[in-house]
């Protein structure tokens, strides 16, 4: 699995859900999206979860959460999931 990182911890809103759509329009079976936010993103996983994607989503710190997501139903995302925060 191809791992596509998206870091938008410092990015402002509507920042991160914009470059996280954009990767997903993009994405294949192969790979994933892990972004780190500083929040749970509901409107980007609700999204996700309408156009078929599996997704997991962690809270690591208080304003550090690790989202997972993948076309690819087969893959468990919690065992990519990474607690470091240097991704």
């Amino acid at each position: 699995m191809r791992k596509i990182v998206l870091d938008s911890r410092d990015l402002e809103h509507p920042k991160p859900l914009e470059k996280a759509i954009d990767i997903l329009r993009h994405i294949d079976k192969d790979s994933y999206l892990y972004m780190l936010n500083r929040k749970n993103p509901i409107p980007l996983i609700s999204l996700a979860e309408q156009h078929g994607f599996a997704i997991h989503s962690d809270q690591i710190h208080d304003d550090e959460w690790h989202i997972l997501i993948t076309k690819n139903k087969n893959i468990e995302l919690d065992n990519l999931l990474e607690v470091d925060t240097d991704v």
